[in-house]
This record gives C-alpha cells, sequence and structure tokens, in this order.
C-alpha cells in the first residue's frame, strides 16, 4: 500500500483479540489502591460494593496480555475497527513538512472512544448478577456510552452529570435518556453528598470529583447496584488499548512508525489506550517514541500537580491512588472540554511521567478550540474540545519540527467528534469564548487536605 495513502481501515478479523495490560512491562507499577476508611492497601473483597470481581482481578494483573470476551468483541465490531487517516489538509493548513496521522473514534453511536471500555464493563456486571449501574459524567461521552452499553446488557443506568457540562450540552442529557438512563446535575438533591454541596453554594458549577461521590454513595445503598468509572483507573485504561493496538497495524500496512503519539487527558483513558500500545514497543524493544498527554490549563493536573496519594472524589469515599493531583477538592473553572475537568490522573500514566517515560503539555481553551475549527475546515470533521487538545499539540509538535529542520511522523487520536458541543464553537465565532484561568492559591488549599498515610 503506497504511503500516501489518505485513509487505513482494517478489516473485522484485525479487531484485537487481546487488551495489552502496561503493567507488565512499567519500572514501577503504582502500589495498591488505599481503602479510604481504614487507610491501608485495599483487597479486592473490600472493593466488591463497587466492582464486578473479573474487572478488580483485571485492575491488579500483571499479565501483559488479557482477552476480551467474544460477546464483547462481537459488539465491537459493529463500529471497530476505526480508521487511521492521513491528515493532509491539516499538513496543507499549517504547511508543515511532517506528516500527521490521526485515528477517528467519533464514527460509534456515542461519538467518542469511550464505548471501547463501556461495553466490557456492563457485559462483567452482567455477567456477576448486577441489575443497575450509577455513574458520573463530565462532558457526557462517558456517560451516553455507558447508557448505551447498559442498555444493550439490560441494565438500569443512573448517570451524574457535571452541572456546568449539564447545562452546556443539553442533547447529551438526551442521548442518555434516550437509552433509558436517569440523569442528574451534580450536585443534585439525590444525595446527601449533593445536597451537602448544594447547601454551601446553590449554584454550583459541580466537578468530576463531586459527581464521582454522589454515584459512589448511590451505589453502595443497594445490593444490586454497582459504580462504573469511564477514566483512571487501570481495567479501563487496558480497555482503551484496542485503539492503539489498531494504530500500530494500520502503520505497519503503511510501512510507517510515530516519532510522537499524542492524546488528550483528563483522567487518562484516551491517551493510555492510543500510547500504551506504542509504550509496550519503548519499554521491550527501545524505541525512540515520543508519548504526549496533552491537558488544559485551567486543570493541569499532570503540568501543575503533585504526585501523591489521594482521593478519587471530593467526599473521599473512593479508593485513594498513588497519582497526579491537584487536590480532592479542587474545582476547575468550567471550561467546555469537560471531560478533561477532573483534579486527578490515572495511577498508570502518573507513574510513567513520574518515570519521564511520557511527556505533558497544557494548552488554553480558546488556542485548543481556535485549531479545532482550523481541523474542521481542513478535515471535514469537527472535533470535540476536549480532542482539539491533541489537535493543538500536533500543530505545535509539527511547527517545531519544522524550525528544527526535521520531517516528523505525528499520531494522535480524535477521540470523539464535536457535533453535541456546537456551544463551545457558537462561542468561539461570537468571540465571547474567552479563557479560564487556574489558580495555583486553590489548587494549594485543596492540597492542604491530602490523606496523611
Amino acid at each position: 500500500m503506497s504511503k500516501d495513502k489518505i485513509k487505513v481501515i482494517l478489516e473485522e478479523e484485525h479487531i484485537p483479540k487481546q487488551w495489552y495490560n502496561i503493567q507488565a512491562d512499567m519500572p514501577n507499577v503504582p502500589p495498591p489502591h488505599i481503602n479510604p476508611q481504614t487507610l491501608k492497601p485495599a483487597a479486592l473483597d473490600e472493593m466488591s460494593a463497587l466492582f464486578p470481581r473479573e474487572l478488580l482481578l483485571q485492575e491488579y494483573s500483571r499479565e501483559r496480555y488479557i482477552d476480551i470476551p467474544e460477546l464483547v468483541r462481537e459488539q465491537y465490531k459493529k463500529y471497530r475497527t476505526t480508521p487511521l487517516y492521513r491528515a493532509k489538509g491539516l499538513e496543507k493548513a499549517i504547511s508543515t513538512g511532517c506528516k500527521i496521522y490521526y485515528k477517528y473514534e467519533g464514527g460509534n453511536a456515542t461519538g467518542s472512544h469511550k464505548l471501547n471500555t463501556a461495553l466490557p464493563q456492563a457485559f462483567f456486571n452482567k455477567q456477576e448478577g448486577i441489575k443497575r449501574i450509577t455513574t458520573e459524567t463530565g462532558a457526557g461521552q462517558w456517560g451516553s456510552a455507558i447508557s448505551m452499553a447498559c442498555n444493550m446488557y439490560g441494565l438500569e443506568c443512573v448517570v451524574y452529570m457535571v452541572r456546568v457540562s449539564y447545562n452546556q450540552k443539553p442533547y447529551r442529557k438526551i442521548f442518555m435518556e434516550t437509552f433509558g438512563s436517569k440523569v442528574y446535575a451534580s450536585p443534585s438533591d439525590n444525595t446527601e453528598i449533593g445536597r451537602m454541596y448544594l447547601e454551601q453554594n446553590p449554584e454550583h458549577s459541580g466537578s468530576l470529583g463531586i459527581a464521582i461521590s454522589e454515584a459512589v454513595e448511590d451505589a453502595v445503598k443497594r445490593d444490586d447496584t454497582h459504580y462504573s468509572l469511564g477514566s483512571v483507573l487501570n481495567h479501563v485504561c487496558m480497555h482503551q488499548t484496542v485503539i492503539g493496538l489498531e494504530a500500530k497495524k494500520q502503520f505497519e500496512i503503511l510501512d510507517e512508525y510515530p516519532d510522537i503519539v499524542i492524546g488528550c487527558h483528563g483522567g487518562g483513558s484516551n491517551f493510555s489506550g492510543t500510547a500504551f500500545p506504542f509504550l509496550e514497543d519503548k519499554l521491550r524493544l527501545g524505541k525512540k517514541v515520543r508519548a504526549i498527554a496533552v491537558e488544559s490549563t485551567a486543570c493541569p493536573t499532570l503540568t501543575k500537580g503533585v504526585y501523591a496519594y489521594d482521593y478519587g472524589d471530593s467526599a473521599k469515599l473512593g479508593p485513594i491512588a498513588l497519582m497526579y493531583t491537584l487536590g480532592h477538592d479542587f474545582v476547575p473553572s468550567g471550561i467546555h472540554a469537560g471531560g478533561l475537568r477532573y483534579h486527578g490522573a490515572s495511577p498508570l500514566v502518573s507513574s510513567l511521567l513520574h518515570d519521564g517515560i511520557i511527556e505533558a503539555q497544557a494548552y488554553r481553551q480558546q488556542e485548543v478550540l481556535c485549531d479545532g475549527m482550523l481541523f474542521a475546515r481542513a478535515e471535514g470533521i469537527i472535533p470535540a474540545p476536549e480532542s482539539s487538545h491533541a489537535i493543538s499539540c500536533a500543530i505545535h509538535e509539527a511547527k517545531k519540527a519544522d524550525e528544527a529542520g526535521e520531517r516528523k511522523v505525528i499520531f494522535f487520536n480524535l477521540s470523539g467528534h464535536g457535533y453535541l458541543d456546537l456551544y463551545a464553537y457558537e462561542k468561539l465565532l461570537a468571540n465571547a469564548l474567552g479563557d479560564s484561568d487556574f489558580y495555583a492559591e486553590e489548587m494549594n488549599k485543596a492540597l492542604e487536605k491530602l490523606p496523611a498515610l
């Protein structure tokens, strides 16, 4: 196949049969999660009130490859494999000598990569006899995915959606409700945690940390209910590696290999799924590939946070993990990239960053959405605000390589489309978007409440 091929689609037979588990190859595997009540390492049975046993086994597994259940793979076949595109329009628009490729994960009904983990999570919960799932969502991509997956497996689904995104993205709420989910703006009056935050501030914009707390509180009250998380956890990151595994096969067909792999980063699932299979080559074979996690300057967990043990949610109900964090009480400003408004980061991503194996960059909202619009006009896909962070980084790295007289192969994951995020582009077109700042004093105040271990 010619290297100038614009689009590479794999056959159904190339859908991965196994997920890649990077814990088998990391120099420093993150320590076990900490029980927030005992402040000691949590045993599997201590987390069984929240997660099915199969997911907990995956969470701590050191096996390099873990089989994808055939029933899950059959569901994957409805939208996988996803195409790899050569971004020739974008290359022309920025006059770069670099080759830029992107994998498009927005072609399924939910419009993002999140279905890659929603399907196995719903499957394993159904296997265990669970009837009901609670979860949180930021911008709504995860809520949409788990709503659709729960509907497929006959599970009830309750979604706590961060209030600022609930108001900004009403069609995400309608999407979730179309698939039978009950959706609450978080903080809500449906939980004790939500009512507490509303008493403090009736106009509270919410955060992923608060929404997680509400979903966890809801889950532990009922024996037929489990909690489901769309990012951060090891098993979630592993499920997403179908992205990078497919991409490696596609680059093999092109007889190419990326110098730089890029993914936007909120909790870590998209970046992990894109980069981890390439990092396997770096860790095991010595490949000189750079992996860059890209976040918002309004919530710069990896670039401004501290590497420490912290709670995964604001109410301190869920497990404690060693990760980069801004503090579990930190509430980011209401950027349109709602999926990047999480105070912490995946322990796997955090360990890799701490060891210097990956890099992190942060970009401002105005620049990001301008680059998203540039991409839309060049490539014909309106990107989600989250995905536009990866676009900004790809453009930045291409220009930097051009200035150095280098010709790099740059690969990023276009993790979702922005057709339900047009309010952000409306603001941009009206010159009313603005930038959201990060205030270090708020982070420092939140960091004072880290658990004392």
